[in-house]
C-alpha cells in the first residue's frame, strides 16, 4: 500500500488585538467611514480652529455697524426713534405675527431711545477692541437684532448678512487675538511668570475640561456654520441669475448700471455702461465665480477666486452705492483665509514699511556704562527665562473640515 503525501498546514497565529484575523473584514468602506468619523470628532473637540479669521471678523463686522450707527445718527429718530413713520405700536402689532422682539419697543420715550442708541454706539466699539468679548458678543448680538427688527422694512441684504454674522459670532471664541482680551491674557503673564500649580480636586479638574471642550465644540460649530452660510449665499445667488434671461445674455449689468436708484455717480455708470463687451464678460464671470465658489475652496484656486471677488464687490460699492452690503461680503469671505496669513500680513506690512522708508526700527538699546551687566558669566548660572513657544499654525475653517488634521 502506497504512502499518501498529506500536506503540512501551518497553524496561523492570532492576531494580536485577539480578533483571529477578523479585523481585516472590516478593512474598506466601513473602516474608512469609521476613521473619517474619529477624526471629524478630534477636529471638532480638540482645538479652536481659525481664530485670526474669526477676530477678523469681529473687528469687521462691528466696525461696519459702527460707522452705520454714525452715519445713520442724524436720522435716528426718522428710521427708530418714537416718531417714526413705523411707530412703535406699530412694530409691537408686527413683532405678534412674526415673533421678532427689540429693545426699542420697550418704551416709547425719548430719552429711552438716545440712553439705546447710545449703548449701541458704545457696544461697537467695545467690540470692535475685543473688551469683555464673551459678554459683549452677546449684547452686539442683541444690539443688531433689535435695530434690525425695529425697521424691518428699510433693511436689505446686508443688513440681514450682519445680523446673522452677529449671532453666529456670539458662539466664538472671537476675543482670543487681536484684543484688549488677548493683550490683558499676555500681560498677566508676562508679570507673573508661568503660574504656579494649583491643588484642585479631581471632580474641578473634570469640570474645567469639560467647560474648555464646550467652549472649543460651540466655537468650531460657530466658524462652520459661517463658512456654510457664505457657501450657501454665494451658490443660491449663482444659481439664481443662471435662470434668468438677462443673465445669460450678458445684459443683466447694463440693465442694473441704467437704474436711478443704485446710481450714486450718474456719469461713471454711464461711462462703464459704454463698454459693453467688458459689461458682459463681467456679468458672466461673476456667474461663474458665484456658483463654482463652494467648490474650490479645498484647493488653491479658493485664493484668486477670493481675489476677484474682492474686486467684484469693489465695484458694486462703487458703482452700485451698496457700501454696507459689499463690506459685509468682504468681511464674510476673510473666513475662508488660513490664520497663517494673518500672521504673516503684519510681517509683511513691516517689510514693506521698511523699504519705504514709512516705517523705521526703534533703536536697540546699546549695552553702555550704565546700563545693568548680564547676569550670570561663565561658571556662573543666570536666572532661566521660560522659552517663548511657537504659536500652533492654525488652518483655515475649510482645510481643517476637508483633512481633519489638526
Amino acid at each position: 500500500m502506497g504512502t499518501e503525501q498529506i500536506p503540512r498546514i501551518t497553524p496561523t497565529a492570532p492576531a494580536p488585538d485577539g480578533s483571529g484575523g477578523r479585523r481585516k473584514a472590516h478593512s474598506g468602506p466601513v473602516q474608512w467611514l469609521v476613521d473619517r468619523a474619529a477624526a471629524a470628532g478630534e477636529l471638532l473637540t480638540g482645538r479652536p480652529v481659525s481664530l485670526y479669521a474669526a477676530s477678523v471678523l469681529r473687528i469687521g463686522y462691528g466696525l461696519l455697524y459702527l460707522v452705520f450707527l454714525l452715519r445713520e445718527f442724524p436720522h435716528r429718530d426718522e428710521i427708530w426713534g418714537p416718531d417714526s413713520p413705523w411707530t412703535p405700536a406699530l412694530a409691537r402689532q408686527l413683532f405678534d405675527q412674526t415673533g421678532w422682539n427689540s429693545i426699542l419697543t420697550l418704551s416709547d420715550s425719548r430719552a429711552y431711545f438716545e440712553l439705546c442708541y447710545a449703548l449701541a454706539l458704545v457696544t461697537s466699539a467695545l467690540f470692535v477692541l475685543g473688551w469683555r468679548t464673551r459678554a459683549l458678543s452677546v449684547l452686539f448680538a442683541v444690539v443688531v437684532v433689535s435695530f434690525h427688527a425695529r425697521a424691518i422694512f428699510m433693511t436689505d441684504g446686508g443688513d440681514n448678512l450682519v445680523l446673522l454674522m452677529a449671532i453666529y459670532l456670539a458662539l466664538t471664541a472671537c476675543g482670543r487675538r487681536w484684543s484688549l482680551d488677548a493683550r490683558r491674557v499676555r500681560l498677566r503673564t508676562a508679570r507673573g511668570g508661568a503660574p504656579a500649580p494649583r491643588v484642585e480636586h479631581h471632580f474641578l479638574r473634570q469640570l474645567r475640561a469639560s467647560l474648555a471642550t464646550l467652549t472649543t465644540v460651540v466655537h468650531n460649530c460657530g466658524m462652520f456654520v459661517i463658512a456654510a452660510q457664505v457657501c450657501f449665499l454665494y451658490g443660491s445667488a449663482g444659481l439664481f441669475k443662471v435662470q434668468g434671461a438677462s443673465w445669460g445674455a450678458g445684459t443683466a449689468l447694463h440693465f442694473v448700471l441704467n437704474l436711478r436708484l443704485f446710481q450714486p455717480w450718474p456719469a461713471l455708470s454711464h461711462y462703464v455702461d459704454q463698454h459693453t463687451i467688458l459689461i458682459a464678460i463681467a456679468g458672466y464671470l461673476t456667474v461663474l465665480l458665484q456658483v463654482a465658489f463652494p467648490f474650490v475652496l479645498f484647493g488653491r484656486l479658493k485664493y484668486p477666486v477670493l481675489a476677484m471677488l474682492l474686486g467684484m464687490h469693489l465695484g458694486i460699492a462703487v458703482l452700485m452705492g451698496l457700501p454696507l452690503f459689499s463690506g459685509a461680503m468682504i468681511v464674510a469671505d476673510a473666513v475662508f483665509l488660513p490664520d497663517r496669513f494673518y500672521v504673516f500680513l503684519p510681517r509683511l506690512c513691516r517689510r514693506v514699511g521698511l523699504r519705504t522708508g514709512v516705517w523705521r526700527p526703534a533703536p536697540s538699546r546699546a549695552t553702555g556704562a550704565g546700563s545693568v551687566p548680564a547676569q550670570g558669566g561663565p561658571g556662573v548660572p543666570g536666572p532661566k527665562r521660560p522659552s517663548a513657544s511657537p504659536e500652533p499654525r492654525d488652518t483655515p475653517v475649510t482645510t481643517e473640515l476637508a483633512s481633519g488634521k489638526d
